[in-house]
């Protein structure tokens, strides 16, 4: 099984947080669109010997393209790849784009899940982050979402500066009386470079406090468990039969490719990257060039990666394949370092997996970089 991603670079307005690739100005959209499909065609052969399962629409905004570009692009797919039979196809929305009409457009579509960026369902909290999207657009675009598409996952925020735990609960409770069988949560992260980075170095916004966000957390994760929601990855829960396709290949290390400006690629060897600016994307594709770096992958840098994606799902790292991918050193290695962690009841180990303990997950990438092999070569 492999995925397809595709990066559209192009956002209304910027988010104070974001620090993702896009532009403001959609000027060369419609090159952009050309090329993206002109970039999936010159890597056709790439995995030839792989059914294609996943499509995902990431960005920037990709519900900035019109229907008709949309599929204008999953057509191009289909033409230069092994497509299987029922492919999760996900496009990732505002709800400032879902109007009624346009989510029956894309119902009729070959996308078959949203994930919409709600983000907050709290006016000053939307404003804050200068999203495009008002309080009353978010609840009128899932009523609306809701009646043709089964599979929808939306994005809440958390640990937002002034963001009470009654206020998160609430936010919490809206978005569950919805019915969505998918939530994605993050913690509210400064960014270099970012607008929100500027704010609260200059005084004019409170810097979000890591205490809070814990606490965030920990009523996201009891509050949707309760409501029976898996939480199958740090950031993500699902309903059974509702994890994210395409998420999911990611964190158990299969292919993908990322197709656009900014987007990354990985094979199983190697991961490749295409160059994050807009300009320089469409001339090198107008010129037949791909323009991305690759890496090939060390052993150390596949055991590390295994760790980090592997402590953040409920499948754990299994000690096992540590063993037989990467040697008795590494797992001498593995149990040394973790087991500061399993002393504090961080980490426990169940039927041969490694796995954070309740109180450990939301300190998960923290924990990871303590197990990574720095310096072995």
């Amino acid at each position: 099984m492999s995925g397809i991603y595709i990066h559209i670079p192009f956002c209304k307005q910027a988010c104070h947080y974001c620090d993702f690739h896009f532009s403001t100005s959609m000027n060369r959209k419609e090159e952009m669109v050309l090329a993206l499909a002109k970039e999936i065609q010159m890597r056709k052969n790439e995995f030839q010997n792989d059914t294609i399962e996943t499509i995902y629409f990431g960005g920037g905004t990709p519900s900035v393209l019109t229907s008709e570009e949309i599929n204008f692009l999953i057509d191009a797919v289909y033409e230069n790849h092994e497509v299987g039979e029922n492919p999760e196809i996900t496009l990732e929305a505002n709800p400032d784009d879902l109007s009624g009409e346009r989510i029956l457009e894309l119902s009729k579509s070959k996308i078959n899940r949203l994930s919409i960026g709600i983000q907050s369902f709290v006016e000053d909290d939307l404003k804050m982050m200068n999203r495009a999207h008002n309080s009353v657009e978010a609840q009128k675009c899932l009523e609306e979402a809701i009646k043709y598409f089964d599979n929808i996952s939306l994005d809440l925020i958390y640990g937002v500066p002034g963001m009470s735990n009654e206020k998160w609960k609430q936010n919490i409770e809206k978005a569950l009386s919805f019915g969505v069988p998918h939530i994605s949560s993050y913690a509210l992260t400064v960014e270099p470079k970012t607008a929100m980075s500027k704010m609260i170095q200059t005084g004019k916004m409170e810097a979000p406090k890591d205490d809070v966000a814990q606490e965030h957390f920990m009523i996201l994760v009891e509050t949707l468990v309760s409501k029976g929601f898996v939480h199958y990855e740090l950031s993500n829960f699902g309903k059974e039969n509702y994890f994210s396709k395409n998420n999911s290949a990611y964190w158990l290390g299969k292919k993908y490719m990322g197709i656009g400006p900014s987007a990354h690629s990985y094979d199983g060897i190697s991961r490749s990257w295409n160059v994050s600016n807009n300009i320089i994307y469409l001339k090198s594709i107008q010129e037949e060039k791909l323009p991305n770096e690759i890496e090939t992958l060390s052993e150390a840098d596949r055991y590390n990666e295994y760790i980090m994606t592997g402590l953040r799902t409920i499948w754990g790292v299994s000690l096992d394949r540590i063993q037989t991918e990467f040697g008795q050193t590494y797992m001498d290695y593995l149990h040394k370092q973790a087991q500061k962690f399993m002393d504090d009841k961080l980490l426990f180990v169940e039927n041969g997996i490694l796995k954070p303990t309740k109180k450990g997950k939301f300190l998960t990438d923290g924990i990871a970089s303590d197990l990574f092999w720095v310096n072995l070569e």
